[in-house]
């Protein structure tokens, strides 16, 4: 446990004092947030807030990942390099986004395709390269399997590898659109999808750790988790948690900075990454059901307004403007969501110890 207490305490203090030292230079930059038109009306006075404070998230949990190896001389997993890339390529995309917005100043960024594309090449090179390095057990950081609690039954390689691979890297292109877009839909309001990630993967860490207490390699049960790197994979997600809280000092309301895509992308894709190399791509949905209502909201709020001649069925989306124009008060919705964010962990836990007490009984 020492490497996850001293990476997530290093990633605590520079997400907590690099946010603050980011926000002036940003203000000295005159680098600010544009709101976009169609929004609420009462979003416009966030007008020339500072973003890409998701850049903070991202260096403090590389920097603390980095000192938790170098304090206890152990050396990086494969699983957890593969983690990071996609978290930083991700958040590169973000950060291209952001910056177009800031330079051009204006409220869009890259257009819907060339996200899409960046998002494409960059989960299309991390699934391939996740179904290589086995370690010595034979254990990669993916599995050919689609997994819930651990894999399952359904094996995407059941034509051979060539067949396998092909729907892998369709299907990890799922969950990181997945991720990515819902945890950058749910960042609309202040400390929203921040106060979210910090549960999410709050929920993440305690999960590698106790795969890694009930590791194969050293426990010989048949309810044993066949990950590769769950030790390592908690270092990141206790990293990424304890970036997110300090973030949230002063990204919770009134927000003196904004992730950005920078910062939502980057967690979206982190997120994915762990649901893959943990074996739980499933229970992310449940775990991470905040995101998934989010992104749903807009999937009808469009399908409906296509197919029903313009008819919509929210106020506006994602779901949490719609509770705004309904009168809410805005700390009131971003609290509101929190507790079903946190429903969300509960449930998505619970089920996770459930499997495991019921098959090691």
């Amino acid at each position: 446990m020492k490497a996850v207490l001293i990476g997530s305490l290093t990633a605590l203090l520079i997400g907590l004092f690099g946010t603050r030292a980011f926000i002036g230079f940003l203000v000295k930059k005159g680098y600010g947030q544009f709101i976009r038109d169609d929004g609420p009306t009462s979003h416009h006075t966030k007008r020339g807030t500072p973003t890409m404070g998701g850049a903070v998230i991202i260096g403090a949990t590389l920097v603390g990942y980095a000192v938790a190896h170098l304090a206890t001389l152990s050396e990086p997993s494969v699983s957890g390099l593969l983690v990071l890339g996609l978290m930083v390529g991700l958040g590169g995309v973000g950060f291209a986004d952001d910056w177009t917005k800031i330079s051009r100043h204006r409220s869009l960024g890259l257009n819907t395709y060339q996200k899409l594309a960046c998002q494409v090449v960059i989960a299309t090179v991390f699934a391939i390269l996740a179904v290589n390095f086995p370690d010595d057990g034979g254990r990669t950081p993916a599995s050919w399997h689609i997994s819930f609690v651990r894999d399952t039954w359904v094996n995407l390689a059941f034509a051979g590898t060539a067949v396998g691979l092909i729907l892998f890297i369709i299907w990890a292109n799922l969950l990181v659109a997945g991720t990515s877009n819902g945890v950058n839909l749910t960042d609309g309001l202040d400390g929203l999808a921040t106060g979210a990630c910090v549960m999410v993967f709050g929920a993440y860490l305690l999960i590698c750790i106790w795969q890694f207490n009930q590791n194969c390699e050293y426990v010989e049960t048949t309810k044993c988790y066949n990950v590769r790197d769950p030790y390592d994979l908690a270092v990141i997600a206790g990293c990424i948690t304890a970036a997110c809280f300090g973030f949230l000092w002063w990204n919770a309301a009134p927000a003196k900075i904004f992730m950005g895509d920078t910062g939502s992308l980057a967690l979206g894709g982190a997120l994915a990454g762990l649901a893959i190399t943990t074996r739980t791509e499933l229970l992310l949905v449940i775990i991470a059901g905040l995101f998934v209502m989010e992104a749903l909201s807009v999937i009808l709020q469009v399908g409906s307004f296509k197919l029903r001649g313009g008819k919509r069925v929210f106020r506006m989306a994602p779901i949490h403007h719609h509770f705004e124009l309904l009168g809410w008060a805005e700390i009131t919705v971003t609290v509101r969501f929190w507790i079903i964010a946190g429903l969300c962990v509960s449930v998505g836990l619970g089920l996770f110890y459930a499997e495991w007490v019921v098959g090691a009984a």
